[in-house]
């Protein structure tokens, strides 16, 4: 390793210096890599094992290296849903002192994957609509912030499942800038644009490797993200006047934003001249009601609809086994009752499929089916051990980092009586 090169990093992990970073990407040795799948870049990209958990290395110059090092820790410290920037390496020679490019390391995001290996076997319609809609909310978050991305598409982007749904990351910043004034209308129909034609191009030609149903219409589902961006956009930035007497629409007005997973920190309404009507329209929000509500109540971390659901399913709790208590002590009842025994059940092996709280989530769907077979509630132990074995067992895993094998299954799972607890779905 040359004593010139240059490590940059907030908090430098002592294990990076062991990769051999003497060598150029493409020749790393195999017991270094992580065999992950990749999504397509224009710069070669590989991962490796760090410290137990994953990197992603990316080779590019080092002014690119460094633009986008910066821009993905200022986008974090907005809140703005992205990979862990690690550090920044220039000045790598390699043994005969020939330069070498610069790389950018990324944590890789646990439970992601890109879109092209979301799918064992073919794409079908409705779950491309899924990732464009995923990819459309994305989108107008980091417009909210004032951040042109200015290559939007499905492969700069991961996607993490979240309860049915997914939830979009993105992955590749190098050629998005940030304004303090906001974007004009024109660099967000930019932005619009390029997604559009990007997302065609890349479901045809998933469509033309027999990787995408052939009622998949590429272009329909890539108009989608036009459609549910400005819906989105509307939502959440748009202004409404009515009557000084229906001033309940400010409540239905903030719940359906809170629905969208948004939180208001300032409204700003303002009366006529005449005093009779009102305008509203949303100062400022920010992503996360309920994964925060969540946090707050419980500390389980969760993406926004898997976050949902499990409110869903608290607030079921509370009402049919202990309406008596108030939300958080119900909530520690619900955690220590009901989900952690949940978690601990999964057997060890299978603890890398899936996140916990979709593991949940999909718990909760598997036993409302087998209560529809059936005809009458299903214990939730019961439909526990359906799922791992009819189910659970036959996910690939999703996980970067897995446990290694050492726990067994057995059916008797233990779980709080719930006699008195009707189906929550």
């Amino acid at each position: 390793m040359s004593a010139t090169m240059n490590i940059t990093a907030a908090t430098v992990d002592p294990a990076l210096l062991d990769l051999p970073w003497q060598l150029p990407l493409e020749d790393w040795p195999t017991e270094t890599i992580a065999l992950l799948p990749k999504g397509i870049s224009r710069h070669l990209v590989r991962f490796a094992n760090l410290s137990g958990y994953v990197v992603a290395i990316k080779e590019t110059t080092d002014e690119m290296a460094i633009g986008e090092y910066e821009m993905l820790r200022t986008l974090q410290r907005m809140d703005i849903p992205c990979v862990d920037p690690v550090a920044v390496i220039t000045n790598r020679v390699d043994e005969d002192g020939d330069e070498l490019r610069s790389v950018l390391v990324t944590r890789h995001l646990k439970f992601s994957l890109p879109y092209r290996a979301l799918f064992s076997q073919q794409l079908r319609p409705d779950t491309a609509t899924r990732l464009v809609d995923a990819l459309a909310l994305l989108l107008v978050r980091l417009h909210i912030a004032g951040f042109f991305w200015g290559d939007v598409s499905l492969s700069n982007t991961l996607f993490r499942r979240d309860a049915g749904a997914f939830a979009a990351y993105l992955v590749d910043a190098e050629t998005g800038k940030l304004y303090d004034g906001g974007l004009s209308r024109g660099q967000r129909e930019n932005d619009l644009e390029v997604a559009r034609v990007n997302i065609a191009g890349e479901l045809m030609d998933l469509q033309a490797g027999g990787r995408a149903a052939e009622d998949l219409d590429p272009v329909e589902t890539s108009n989608g993200i036009v459609a549910a961006y400005r819906s989105l956009w509307t939502e959440l930035t748009g202004s409404e006047s009515f009557a000084s007497s229906e001033r309940w629409r400010i409540t239905e007005r903030v719940d359906r934003l809170n629905e969208l997973g948004f939180d208001i920190e300032e409204l700003a309404i303002k009366t006529t001249d005449e005093g009779s009507t009102v305008k509203i329209q949303p100062k400022v929000v920010d992503a996360g009601h309920h994964t925060r509500r969540l946090m707050r109540l419980t500390g389980l971390d969760a993406q926004e609809n898997q976050a949902r659901r499990l409110l869903n399913d608290l607030d079921s709790y509370k009402a049919t086994v202990s309406p008596d208590l108030d939300e958080e002590a119900a909530a520690h009842e619900w955690v220590t009752r009901v989900f952690e025994p949940v978690v601990r059940s999964i057997p060890r092996e299978l603890r890398g499929k899936l996140e916990p709280a979709e593991v949940f989530h999909q718990l909760l769907d598997h036993r409302w089916f087998l209560a529809q077979e059936i005809g009458k509630d299903v214990p939730l132990a019961e439909a526990l051990t359906s799922y791992i074995n009819s189910e659970l067992r036959h996910r690939r895993d999703e996980a970067t980092v897995i446990d290694p094998p050492t726990g067994s299954f057995t059916t008797g799972i233990e779980l709080p009586d719930e006699a008195d607890w009707r189906d929550r779905v």
